[in-house]
């Protein structure tokens, strides 16, 4: 890792260290731990770390941003930190500025569309839109005949559902009806729908890897201190048997991930080695999310599964993040059509190179 990944790293675990410890969070009823750690955030520039700087943003790479949200994971931030910054990213695309304050996109699932109207208004519904309620503007995908478009929205014009995820985060349902954007211009050539969940894909994939670092050291600790028939329950094999295979699927989810993301950073298009490695990651991490939080609340018996305890902040998110920008089923069905279509023999070259 670069040093300038470290220092983004770094500042990002000072904030989260400061004012997101989720024992605080989870004490926490008013949510007034919220507000200063947004505010934190944007003083550091990280919300619109993808953003060039000519565009409000903090110009930090896509390597250091990946980082960041791999760090957002191991604390399972719930402010809309991942969604600004992918909001960021996509404005960016189409060299739209961003504004201050919270964002997210439009639309976050595969099968959801917006599309422009002849007179330029936005129409569309999408569902499942992390933070949706939460968010001041949305950087929308958007459709038409004459191809694929990228537009600022105020949250203000648009109607929205709340909705809550199994980690109690705002899961919102989105209908612009015949919404004028706040600004709009053409996505830039190759760019579309599947490229975004692409991208989605593997910031929630980064993030699932973080939680399941942190679910393996929770669940470390506790071993070692929790006391059964006068021993550590670490010392019992069969508890130590699902510590390996919950660090085997932590390790697993980490190194998907970080695979995609650095396939991500180093390309120069959402070419099929992307696609190879983003769709693998995202299945991976949500089979990992599933067996690695099942193992982890094992581990802690039945006190990993009360609301007083931190361990279901990061199991439940980490469920949650597998159904964003398509879920492990989706991604499964559409790599198998790939490879179903261009043939083994042909792309195994692209994974074999990595």
């Amino acid at each position: 890792m670069a040093e300038s990944d470290n220092i983004v790293v770094e500042t990002a675990e000072k904030i989260f260290a400061d004012l997101a410890d989720p024992q605080t969070i989870n004490n926490d009823k008013k949510d007034s731990w919220q507000a200063p750690l947004w505010q934190a955030l944007s003083e550091a520039g990280l919300p619109l770390a993808w953003v060039p700087d000519d565009l409000g943003g903090s110009a930090a790479s896509l390597a250091d941003g990946f980082a960041l949200l791999n760090a957002a994971g191991r604390f399972a931030v719930a402010v809309p930190l991942a969604e600004t910054m992918l909001a960021g990213w996509l404005l960016a695309q189409a060299k739209i500025a961003s504004p201050e304050g919270e964002m997210t996109v439009l639309p976050a699932s595969p099968k959801d569309r917006v599309t422009l109207d002849a007179d330029g208004a936005l129409s569309g519904r999408a569902r499942g839109v992390p933070f949706a309620k939460a968010a001041k503007h949305f950087a929308v995908l958007v459709h038409s005949k004459d191809g694929v478009s990228i537009a600022l929205v105020d949250a203000a014009k648009v109607r929205i559902e709340a909705g809550l995820n199994v980690g109690y985060d705002h899961s919102d349902t989105v209908t612009l009806d015949r919404v004028q954007p706040v600004t709009i211009k053409p996505a830039p050539k190759g760019l579309d729908q599947t490229n975004l969940m692409l991208m989605g894909g593997v910031v929630r994939s980064l993030q699932i890897a973080g939680a399941l670092e942190s679910m393996l050291d929770i669940s470390v600790r506790y071993s070692n201190e929790r006391v059964a028939f006068e021993k550590k329950i670490s010392k019992f094999q069969a508890v130590q048997h699902n510590l390996a295979r919950l660090a085997g699927e932590s390790a697993a989810a980490l190194a998907a991930a970080t695979s995609a993301a650095d396939a991500i950073a180093n390309a120069k298009s959402f070419n099929d080695e992307v696609y190879l490695e983003a769709a693998s990651a995202k299945i991976r991490c949500a089979e990992a999310a599933e067996r690695g939080g099942g193992i982890a609340h094992q581990v802690h018996g039945a006190i990993g599964f009360t609301m007083e305890h931190i361990l279901h902040r990061y199991s439940l998110r980490a469920l949650a993040w597998r159904d964003d920008f398509g879920s492990e089923s989706y991604w499964a069905v559409e790599l198998g059509k790939l490879v179903a279509n261009r043939g083994a023999d042909e792309l195994w070259p692209l994974v074999a190179s990595r």
